[in-house]
């Protein structure tokens, strides 16, 4: 938690997660899996090679291009790229990440990026889809699909690059202690995330922070449904604007 506050790049939640799954592979022992249940996919180890090496030269290909062309549409691709190759621990984890590809370069204003953030969480799915309001706000409705593409397809690379080892990788105790150092790793970098960008430039004054403890009481204790919070906090925040 306290590394990825202090140095909030996507290198550093890369090491956090890396230092921790060393830490969990020394430290904790957890039985591999079953026989029973064991796992088998129709995939052959060429392909997961195949489609590795594809994540990988896309995410090292795409920045020299960009670099070379200086054209928009490609450092758009490899925005949006790098940012789902480089989320580790959860959907909410990105934010900070699409925060300094867009906002700093002047694609679009920190309350477009937040807005669209709140919309997210009204809407079923997940929070990658936060990645089409992004392009289409940036490049229309072809810049949401352009985008949408290119934030998920890391995704799609590097489970089916995986899937043919992931039985063997189950059945290694050190692994599987490996994965609750993860986990542990993970918890710390979602707090990270959701105290910057959300908390740092949401709760500006005591009277936001009462209004969100309002709606997250909706949320929790009353269990009202998402977009209700998005739509109440939406004309709460308007009335707050104008009163103070």
């Amino acid at each position: 938690l306290a590394g990825t506050l202090l140095w909030q790049t996507a290198f550093t939640q890369i090491g956090v997660i890396a230092a921790s799954a060393i830490l969990g592979y020394f430290l904790f022992k957890r039985h591999a899996a079953k026989d029973e249940d064991r796992m088998q996919f129709p995939i052959s180890k060429r392909a997961g090679f195949v489609s590795l090496g594809l994540f990988f030269g896309l995410l090292v290909l795409l920045p020299v291009l960009r670099e070379a062309t200086q054209l928009n549409w490609i450092a758009f691709v490899d925005s949006f790229y790098r940012s789902g190759s480089l989320v580790f621990g959860g959907g909410h984890v990105v934010l900070p990440l699409l925060e300094r590809e867009f906002v700093p370069t002047g694609w679009l204003s920190e309350e477009a990026f937040l807005a669209g953030y709140g919309a997210a969480q009204a809407v079923p799915g997940p929070l990658f889809t936060f990645a089409a309001y992004l392009g289409a706000i940036i490049n229309g409705w072809q810049g949401g699909l352009l985008a949408t593409a290119a934030i998920f397809l890391p995704a799609f690379l590097l489970i089916y690059g995986t899937l043919p080892f992931w039985d063997a990788l189950r059945q290694n105790s050190k692994v599987n202690g490996a994965l609750m150092g993860v986990n542990a790793a993970v918890v710390g970098i979602l707090i990270a995330a959701f105290y910057h960008p959300i908390w740092t430039s949401t709760i500006l004054a005591p009277a936001d922070f009462v209004f969100a403890a309002v709606l997250f009481s909706m949320l929790v204790h009353w269990k009202l449904p998402p977009w209700v919070v998005v739509v109440t906090g939406a004309v709460g925040g308007m009335i707050l604007s104008m009163a103070f």
